[in-house]
């Protein structure tokens, strides 16, 4: 219970246009800390306030959508070691799947924190492909 609790935390990449052709996704604000401020003990926490990951137009215009979940390894100042990135679940697209992993290394992350103090970890992210829902 408390890993899903830790992986609930953690921010999913949302893929909700910022513009009309930008091409890029953008992480939900809510409830995301700031840098300075550590989550509660748990996973590490996305910080970026826009993702990095880009949605692939060949596959946005086909309307094709995936959830990639990848697998990541942070250390104690929530940095990245890029060699551990590793897709852990397939969208079933494997250009999803390559935008996933292109983007990881520009994601930003508040540390994990065991007993109040920043720790490594190693965590799941979902990386979501989703077209915009337009209201009419």
């Amino acid at each position: 219970m408390r890993s899903c609790r830790s992986l609930a935390l953690t921010l999913a990449l949302f893929g909700c246009d910022r513009g009309p052709h930008d091409g890029t996704m953008q992480l939900p604000l809510v409830g995301a800390p700031t840098p300075s401020v550590p989550a509660p003990d748990g996973a590490p926490v996305a910080i970026n306030p826009q993702s990095p990951v880009l949605y692939p137009e060949p596959l946005r215009a086909q309307r094709i959508e995936g959830t990639v979940l990848l697998r990541l390894f942070a250390d104690s100042t929530g940095a990245l070691v890029p060699e551990s990135t590793r897709v852990a679940e397939s969208s079933g697209f494997p250009a999803l799947d390559s935008a996933a992993l292109a983007g990881a290394p520009e994601l930003r992350f508040a540390p994990a924190v065991r007993e109040g103090r920043p720790v490594a970890a190693a965590f799941l992210q979902p990386v979501q492909f989703r077209q915009s829902r337009r209201r009419r």
